[in-house]
C-alpha cells in the first residue's frame, strides 16, 4: 500500500496519543513489510494487525482489486469490523474489544492478528508498551 502525506496530514490529531511523526514512521514501515511479504508469497498475521490497525486509526482508506475494476473502501476496525470513521470514544471501545479477544485467545485461523491490532492500540492510543514493530530509527540531523 502506497502512502502520501496526504494520507498522514488526514489522521484526526485525537486519534493519537504519540507524535504523528512516530505513528506515520510505524505506519509506514509496516506497509514496506508487507508489500515485501506479500511480494514473496508470504503473510504476517501480526504484521496485518498493525497495518488494518494504523489504517483505521488514521481514517484511511484501501483499495480491493476486484474483477470489475479497483473499488475504494474506508478502513475497519481491527476487531469489531466496524467501518465508522475512528474518533476517540470508538478508538476505546475498539482498544477494550481488542484486549477481550486477545484474552479469548485471538481468532482463530489468525495467529498474531488480535495482537497485533492491541499492540498498536496501546502504544498509539493508551501510550503504553513500544511500538508494536521495531522501526528503523531517523538519522540524526546535521547543524551547522
Amino acid at each position: 500500500m502506497e502512502l502520501t502525506v496526504r494520507d498522514f496530514e488526514r489522521i484526526p490529531p485525537g486519534n493519537l496519543r504519540v507524535p504523528v511523526r512516530e505513528f506515520a514512521r510505524l505506519w509506514l514501515a509496516a506497509e514496506t513489510r508487507g508489500d515485501a511479504l506479500t511480494a514473496e508469497g508470504r503473510g504476517d498475521w501480526y504484521l496485518t494487525g498493525v497495518q488494518v490497525t494504523c489504517r483505521w486509526l488514521a481514517c484511511g482508506f484501501v483499495t480491493f482489486n476486484f474483477p470489475s475494476g479497483p473499488t475504494r473502501q474506508r478502513a475497519h476496525a481491527p476487531t469489531t469490523g466496524s467501518t465508522r470513521v475512528a474518533y476517540e470514544e470508538l478508538i476505546a471501545r475498539e482498544t477494550e474489544a481488542a484486549e477481550r479477544v486477545v484474552a479469548s485467545g485471538g481468532r482463530p485461523g489468525r495467529p498474531g492478528f488480535a495482537e497485533g491490532a492491541l499492540a498498536t492500540l496501546d502504544w498509539a492510543w493508551r501510550r503504553s508498551g513500544v511500538p508494536p514493530i521495531e522501526v528503523e530509527q531517523e538519522p540524526a540531523r546535521q547543524t551547522g
